[in-house]
């Protein structure tokens, strides 16, 4: 896991890389590297490559990046890691290849050797890279298939610069700044900035699952190599095993290959594991495939204890059936208030979740750990949201009306004044959205309303952002062919809640404490392989997938309600000295609203 940074000077008039910008850029992101730096100026300055090292793998100097191939015609800055990298080089061995290091790096380079942009489809893992191709005078970047990697990208039509972090391509003082309005329409409407926005117009994400190629032409639009949906309407039209005991077989075998491809590593790895089932799922198949001294660390909340939001005390007793190194970090209102300053710095783009993240990964550091596995898109994958519910029963019985969409707008600005004073104001726009699986996601999943973006940025900006956005069409591509509405919310899952909250989340808030967090349930192969039985009529839930493991876990975790992981921000921020006089807006939203304030101020 590493912070990567590609200048490429393309233009006629473009000036040679500044080595001094470079450098910058490159060591705003030192947590994510704290093992070592490297640089690389190609001999005519046209080309920049930088890099921090987070060293997991083959933790030699000779796997230091930038790295090089064949004298110098390829170089790569990689940030990442390929979990399939030793069948990838045993075949290109096999092919009269050969090798200097044990690193996935190397893999990366030779494959693209090979296969060119194509090499992305033989990649299992997380990465995000750029390779410079000096025969062919240009630049590879590229995405992994979920985004769990994030790669942005700010060209002023002479240069590219490309890095892992959006404030860190600020620090170079030269992308445009001027502000994206779609980007701050996107928070507020979801909590989050959607891909491949940001909160400026000259930065953009390099979306997931893409590769772009830049040359002395300049930027190619970004070309989509894998498809959410795709995958899962390709599962929908294969048959799933009928049997219970081969459907869960193949959903036992499939898990424990994902985890155990997600435990490769030169370093010790460790389990984030709370009460749910996502997480003690992960630890129980990691001790039967094979994990010894396994470190597993759950995060305590003293205004939680004895309540249902407490996870310490079933954690601890699935730790200790499982015998893990167990630790509980308890995390109270006085640390909160320690360190708010710098998780708002630590966050790349305004977010309203992450928090719960970034004090797990501290403990996680603490506890010696460089890599922690995380049950995150478990609830993608197995309906683990009320949303799987909620969403078809709204659009199912609003569907049947699809004329209420026209009358529901109107419905909505004549109640929307008043509705709001005494309910949530989604419900102002319940016949507008409502008759649809995309409109239905929209409220089910949105922070604040379309019509309430005005109150909380200038109008013209907000009508602007919500144009470019273009939200509910966005979400119906996102669905694209497929009919079954609880498949469909599966893809708008994958592909807007957990894809620009909750991996963004991880990578920041993980970054933040020099800590690579890997996603076992976030996998190429483990989706292939489960598509059919997610998109059969009876496809595995959340129970099932906890009932995998061998020895049975705890009966409290397999029938435990899903609760979701609450952190007491609210509490926390009521309790600050002055917050009284304040007066902050509960929930979410108010949270929402001082994380903009904090990340605006500090772009500013």
């Amino acid at each position: 896991m590493c912070g990567i940074v590609a200048f490429f000077a393309y233009g006629t008039a473009a000036a040679p890389v500044d080595l001094a910008e470079l450098r910058r850029v490159r060591d705003h992101m030192a947590l994510r590297g704290p093992d070592g730096a490297g640089e690389l100026v190609s001999p005519d300055g046209r080309v920049g490559l930088g890099h921090r090292r987070l060293s997991i793998i083959d933790l030699r100097a000779i796997a230091d990046q930038p790295m090089v191939h064949d004298d110098g015609r390829l170089a790569i800055v990689f940030n990442g890691e390929i979990y399939n990298y030793k069948a990838l080089k045993a075949e290109l061995e096999a092919q009269g290849r050969t090798f200097r290091t044990e690193s996935d790096t190397e893999v990366l380079l030779q494959l693209y050797d090979r296969d060119g942009a194509e090499m992305t489809r033989h990649l299992r893992g997380m990465y995000a890279f750029a390779i410079w191709d000096r025969a062919r005078g240009g630049m590879l970047l590229a995405r992994d298939p979920f985004g769990i990697k994030p790669l942005y990208y700010a060209d002023d039509g002479q240069t590219l610069r490309a890095a892992s972090q959006v404030k860190a391509l600020l620090s170079s003082g030269r992308v445009d700044t001027r502000p994206e309005p779609a980007g701050h329409a996107g928070f507020f409407l979801w909590g989050n900035v959607p891909d491949p926005f940001t909160l400026y117009r000259g930065i953009h994400a390099l979306p997931a699952g893409s590769t772009m190629w830049v040359d002395r032409a300049g930027a190619r639009t970004p070309r989509v190599y894998f498809d959410t949906a795709q995958v899962l309407a390709k599962g929908a039209e294969k048959s799933a095993p009928a049997d219970p005991a081969a459907r869960h077989e193949l959903l036992r075998e499939a898990l424990i290959d994902s985890i155990r491809h997600h435990f490769v590593a030169d370093v010790p790895v460790g389990v984030f594991l709370s009460a749910g089932r996502d997480s003690t799922t992960i630890a129980a198949l990691a001790t039967e495939s094979g994990a010894d001294n396994l470190i597993t660390l759950t995060l305590g909340f003293r205004e939680f204890q004895g309540t249902p939001n407490d996870e310490t005390t079933l954690a601890e007793e699935v730790a200790r059936q499982r015998a893990t190194r167990h630790r509980t970090s308890w995390v109270l209102g006085e640390q909160f208030a320690a360190e708010r300053e710098n998780l708002l710095a630590a966050m790349d783009q305004p977010s309203i979740d992450g928090v719960n993240t970034y004090f797990v990964s501290r403990a996680a550091r603490e506890a010696g750990l460089k890599v922690a596995l995380s049950g995150l898109g478990g609830d993608e994958l197995f309906g683990g949201y009320p949303s799987f519910r909620q969403i078809p029963q709204m659009a199912g019985t609003l569907g049947h009306l699809p004329w209420a969409a026209g009358p529901g707008r109107v419905l909505r600005r004549l109640s929307q004044g008043w509705l709001g004073r005494f309910t949530s104001p989604k419900y102002a726009g319940l016949f507008e959205y409502g008759t649809s699986v995309a409109g239905s996601y929209l409220l089910r999943r949105s922070l604040f309303m379309p019509w309430e973006l005005p109150d909380l940025m200038p109008r013209e900006m907000a009508e602007e952002g919500l144009a470019r956005l273009d939200t509910v069409t966005g979400l119906a591509k996102t669905v694209g062919s497929i009919a079954d509405p609880r498949l469909a919310v599966a893809a708008l899952e994958l592909d807007w809640y957990m894809r620009h909250q909750l991996l963004r989340d991880s990578d920041w808030a993980g970054m933040a404490h020099s800590l690579e967090i890997r996603v076992p349930f976030v996998d190429v192969e483990l989706l292939a392989r489960l598509a059919p039985l997610v998109a059969s009529p009876h496809p595995p839930g959340k129970r099932e997938m906890a009932q995998s493991p061998r020895q049975p876990l705890p009966r409290a975790v397999v029938e435990r309600a899903k609760t979701g992981f609450v952190v007491p921000v609210r509490d926390w921020i009521a309790g600050e000295r002055g917050a009284a006089a304040e007066r902050p807006e509960r929930g979410l939203r108010g949270w929402a609203k001082r994380v903009y304030v904090a990340q605006t101020k500090a772009a500013a």
